[in-house]
């Protein structure tokens, strides 16, 4: 049992080891910071993220539940939740919401990390552990893996708490707001101050400080999703900075880059998007510049097969079918009609079809065919290499292709 001993230096790492995942962890939040967005994609990345967050973060105590039964955690009433797990992911993403609505000048003092254990806790597990209440004189909790014991209950967990709250207003401001983030994660779990919902509320402290760091609005990231899925290695990263007596460096080390790996996802994400607007505008500029009434009209249905393409990037022949059956129904024959349109497309260079290294129409471990935007393809073609493509577009009648797709 690796017992908890008051740290003589909050906030102590080695700078040269960490120097590069530093710069990598920075680099992706300027860049964050810095892409052009639109307001709807934040939003809707952000439920992703916040997701992300919740499962991550739940999931690393032991919580286990279904898709669906996440879903519900996270938008049902209190009254709908089932589980223990359930109830704990409800109250973890009422607790993010609240932290995204702080403001900067808010002190990160005793009150707020006490308010943030509470929202983790009330409906979840305030049945056995008294929200926003330091451990009593012995009320003790061991942990991780190797057994690692909190501060023990009473007065030293009310001396390692005020000492840990005093550090963060005063030795902790001398150095990146990233590493303040992480250090306050450390240290928060390795003392433990409460009967339960520690590991969520470090975390949840972990994501505020972080926003205040400047990931906040167009760049909050699943820090919990890394964790959980680096499990093993988070749990080894906490150890070694506790065997090390609180020397960071083992533990900077794994979550610095965690930051650059999640930032560059959610960077991704945003690039994503932007190709996607970027299609959308040029789709939208070709197919009402088609020459005839009657290719326009053709031209309008696929477009519709490009929108379904640019929400979802890559749908079954079958899915697309269905989804734009509404555009087909005065057709005689509307599979032909709708196979034509989508072979077009690929001669475009508008979407691809999945095939084998021969050419040949290949199908999934479901029997489906594949078909996927390419967002590159505003690139590739501009409106003169459009209209010259179109009238060289191969005979529906002929194409190889056509026969499988139908």
């Amino acid at each position: 049992m690796i017992r908890y001993t008051i740290p003589t230096n909050w906030i102590r790492y080695d700078p040269v080891a960490i120097a590069q995942v530093l710069v990598d962890a920075k680099a992706i939040i300027i860049s964050l910071q810095n892409i052009p967005y639109q307001k709807q994609w934040v939003e809707r990345l952000q439920e992703i993220e916040l997701k992300r967050e919740v499962a991550g973060t739940s999931r690393i105590e032991g919580a286990d539940f279904t898709e669906q039964e996440l879903d519900l955690a996270l938008h049902g009433t209190a009254e709908q939740l089932a589980t223990r797990s359930q109830r704990q992911a409800h109250a973890a993403v009422k607790t993010y919401r609240w932290i995204a609505t702080l403001q900067d000048d808010r002190p990160t003092d005793s009150e707020l990390v006490r308010e943030i254990h509470r929202g983790i806790v009330i409906g979840a597990d305030d049945d056995h552990c008294p929200p926003g209440e330091l451990r009593k004189t012995d009320q003790n909790v061991n942990f991780g893996a190797p057994r690692h014991r909190g501060a023990e209950g009473g007065e030293e967990v009310r001396k390692a708490f005020d000492e840990f709250i005093r550090a963060l207003r005063q030795e902790f401001r001398g150095h990146d707001p990233v590493i303040q983030a992480l250090a306050a994660h450390y240290h928060f779990a390795a003392m433990h101050p409460f009967l339960d919902g520690n590991g969520r509320t470090a975390r949840a402290l972990e994501a505020l400080m972080l926003q205040r760091a400047g990931l906040r609005n167009t760049a909050f990231i699943a820090m919990s999703n890394y964790y959980y899925d680096e499990k093993p290695a988070y749990l080894t990263a906490l150890a070694a900075a506790r065997a090390a007596q609180h020397d960071l460096t083992p533990f900077l080390l794994f979550a610095l880059r965690g930051v650059a790996i999640q930032g560059g996802r959610m960077l991704a994400e945003f690039r994503r998007e932007m190709q996607k607007e970027v299609f959308r505008n040029l789709m939208y500029r070709l197919f009402t510049r088609l020459p005839s009434p009657r290719k326009r009209v053709i031209g309008e249905r696929q477009v519709e097969m490009l929108k379904v393409l640019l929400e979802e990037t890559k749908v079954t022949w079958g899915e697309l079918r269905a989804r734009t059956t509404p555009e087909y129904l005065n057709l005689k024959n509307r599979g032909t009609a709708a196979a034509r349109d989508v072979i077009n497309l690929e001669s475009l260079g508008a979407v691809s079809i999945s095939r084998d290294a021969n050419g040949d129409v290949q199908r999934n471990e479901s029997g489906e065919i594949e078909i996927e935007i390419r967002l590159d393809w505003p690139t590739e073609i501009d409106e003169s290499g459009f209209l010259e493509r179109y009238r060289n577009l191969p005979q529906a009648n002929t194409h190889r292709f056509l026969r499988d797709l139908e």
